[in-house]
């Protein structure tokens, strides 16, 4: 058997390091574990973490291609985020000007779920738990 335990970390390569890492920390409510700018690569990388748990590794690299990045497109779907009330998490949202998807209801499992993007428009959700 394998014996994977859980997911360790995502990894995210923004366009531009600093504005990811104010999205994702200041609008997101991620901490800052360590920060390391990597010069031989010209690369900074961020460990962020949630409720302490390290979750994203936030990288910048000086012209990385694109990507396609709809919620439908072949790949990492989304990733999804849970919230306790998802009307309030949208309002915080609209707030800080981050645009939200209409909320929609899950029919699997009769939970309220959302879309809205990251400064590269990575798709996120936010799934109310």
């Amino acid at each position: 058997m394998l014996g994977i335990k859980q997911v360790h970390h995502i990894a995210v390569i923004a366009s531009d390091y600093a504005c990811s890492k104010t999205f994702y920390c200041d609008i997101l409510g991620f901490t800052l574990q360590q920060e390391v700018y990597r010069a031989e690569r010209d690369s900074w990388k961020g460990d962020l973490a949630l409720n302490g748990q390290y979750l994203i590794e936030l990288f910048s690299f000086p012209t990385p291609p694109a990507r396609v990045s709809h919620p439908e497109a072949c790949g990492l779907r989304h990733l999804a985020f849970a919230v306790d009330d998802i009307d309030r998490a949208c309002d915080f949202l609209r707030e800080k000007g981050v645009a939200c998807e209409p909320v929609r209801l899950d029919p699997l499992t009769n939970k309220r779920f959302t879309f809205f993007s990251d400064p590269d428009n990575l798709p996120l959700e936010l799934y109310q738990a």
